[in-house]
């Protein structure tokens, strides 16, 4: 009975619409942020920051911007990838053709680079939709990669296509160590998320999931398309810039376009996916079960293959990983298209009602 809301009465309307309404929800998130920040810092070695949280905070900032176009808009689209690296190479443009130039800003212009490359992208979402905008934003994919391969400004007239950045500094504070990467990321991660649970939550994010539901009906009763679908993919690649430059900054440090190759895009859906469609929550879901699993899997297989007599390669546990990847894929769809975030929600309704059956 920890988790009812006896008691708690909303005597405003700010009260009544509050992200989270409930005080054990406030509480829960507030020792999770002081968990975060504080003690994950204290009690995380170097390896556990570079391999799993660092990677963790930048592809959960990505899969939230997937999952603005994906699961609120329902605009399917397959060139993530391509969003991350225009984000990735414009804040590195900046960042080098304008010294002095701090962090912060330079990451915000390499997300508005990818904001118009994906209003760019996005224009056939206006006449398309399906398999057709699928293979759309799959052309941004191919053409973000030519586009960094043969044209060497980008690249600041590199040789061999792979750049490099050095000396971050955020408000005078270098960003070197793992410590300093991870509070970058999360503070960063923080704040966009606040900022999109917001913005879903207001006449723009039902605007998008009125386009999601049913376009027509939402063209009928006054919803412009355009507009709605072209603000869902300059948001989403906005952010998924900003995650793509901070992958090449603070993740990578040095990078070439394959980084960014179709593999990735193709990975951001699948966390989306599986932590579920039209939720804020499903990205971090997805991004912790995508990022953790391969983890788990090069330890667990092995161990397993070597209690049963069986030497298992790298190779067998990569292609374990892919088949494993594909059936859970199915199984969410199938089974629970909403993905973890609703199993989740499901288990806090039930939660609001223990002990009790009804």
């Amino acid at each position: 009975m920890l988790y009812r809301e006896n008691g708690q009465f909303k005597t405003t309307y700010r009260a009544d619409q509050q992200i989270f309404p409930i005080l054990q929800d406030r509480i829960v998130i507030g020792l999770l942020l002081l968990f975060a920040f504080v003690a994950v810092p204290l009690l995380a070695s170097d390896y556990l920051f570079r391999a799993i949280l660092i990677p963790f905070l930048i592809i959960s900032l990505a899969a939230l911007g997937v999952n603005i176009l994906v699961g609120y808009c329902g605009q399917i689209s397959l060139g993530s990838g391509a969003f991350m690296a225009v984000g990735a190479y414009g804040a590195y443009n900046f960042f080098v053709r304008m010294p002095g130039l701090p962090l912060i800003p330079a990451l915000i212009l390499g997300g508005l680079c990818a904001t118009f490359f994906g209003i760019l992208f996005g224009l056939p979402s206006l006449r398309v939709k399906g398999l057709y905008l699928a293979v759309a934003t799959l052309a941004a994919q191919f053409f973000s990669d030519w586009m960094f391969l043969r044209i060497k400004w980008f690249t600041n007239d590199s040789p061999s296509g792979s750049i490099s950045v050095t000396g971050l500094q955020v408000f005078g504070l270098p960003i070197e160590g793992a410590h300093s990467k991870y509070w970058l990321c999360l503070s960063i991660l923080v704040v966009i998320a606040l900022l999109a649970k917001n913005l879903v939550r207001g006449a723009i994010g039902r605007e998008w999931m009125a386009i999601r539901d049913m376009d027509v009906a939402a063209a009928v009763i006054g919803i412009r398309p355009m507009y709605a679908k072209l603000s869902a993919f300059a948001v989403s690649s906005f952010i998924i810039g900003m995650a793509g430059a901070l992958w090449g900054f603070v993740h990578l440090g040095a990078w070439e376009p394959a980084a960014f190759s179709v593999d990735f895009s193709f990975r951001l859906l699948f966390m989306v996916i599986i932590g579920g469609l039209g939720s804020i929550l499903g990205g971090f879901l997805g991004a912790a079960f995508i990022t953790v699993l391969p983890i788990a899997l090069s330890q667990a297989l092995p161990a397993l293959a070597g209690l049963a007599g069986i030497e298992i390669s790298t190779a067998g546990v990569s292609h374990a990983e892919l088949m494993i990847f594909g059936g859970l894929i199915v199984w969410f769809l199938i089974v629970e298209p909403h993905g973890l975030a609703k199993l989740w929600s499901t288990a806090k309704q039930k939660l609001r009602l223990w002990p009790f059956p009804h």
